[in-house]
């Protein structure tokens, strides 16, 4: 019996060798298209026939799967954490304009976005992440838990009776109130949205 434990041992200790001798060395991964969109508002000044400003985020689209309809599987995956909120190369709001987001200011400039949970499910917040902080620590959008969430906004959430099979994210706006955007974030059958104020100059 102990002859058959240390054998079992040997042979666990060598694969965990080669395993690890396996995974030695940076590998690459992508380089071929995958499947992204982009969702701007741009406001241009038509009596100087120029820009007044603009505002877009960048992200991939993930498919949604059947089994995320499970509420334990959804729960397990978003509970507590913060989601990347896209596929593949991170998320990005990019911005010529002073924003507030469900009441937060946002600065000029671009952000790395999450989309952050509360422990207990109750709560979705939109995360703030500092591009320059994550490219100095090389963190890949698939460790987004690695990244300091620099401040949050609320999003409110709802369900949909419509199913989008793939995450979409629109910005709309009544065209007698502009600077009001609704951010909507469509994914499976779940929605969040949160209100966006432009300080548009006058």
């Amino acid at each position: 019996m102990k002859t058959y434990s240390l054998l079992t041992g040997l042979v666990v200790l060598l694969a965990l060798t080669a395993t690890a001798q396996e995974k030695k060395g940076i590998i690459a991964e992508g380089g071929d298209p995958d499947d992204r969109a982009s969702a701007r508002v741009l406001y241009w000044d038509q009596k100087a026939d120029a820009s007044a400003g603009w505002f877009s985020i960048d992200y991939g689209r993930p498919v949604w799967k059947k089994d995320y309809e499970d509420p334990a599987k959804f729960d397990g995956m978003t509970k507590g954490k913060v989601w990347r909120m896209g596929s593949n190369h991170w998320t990005t709001l990019d911005t010529s304009l002073p924003l507030k987001i469900s009441g937060k200011s946002v600065a000029i400039g671009s952000y790395f976005l999450g989309l952050k949970r509360s422990a207990d499910g109750a709560r979705w917040s939109l995360a703030f992440i500092d591009p320059a902080a994550v490219r100095k620590a090389r963190i890949d959008a698939f460790d987004i838990r690695k990244a300091a969430v620099r401040f949050d906004a609320p999003m409110s959430v709802e369900k949909s009776t419509a199913t989008a099979d793939k995450l979409t994210i629109t910005l709309s706006y009544p065209k007698e109130n502009i600077k009001h955007v609704t951010m909507k974030l469509a994914w499976g059958n779940f929605v969040l949205t949160a209100p966006i104020e432009a300080a548009l100059a006058e």
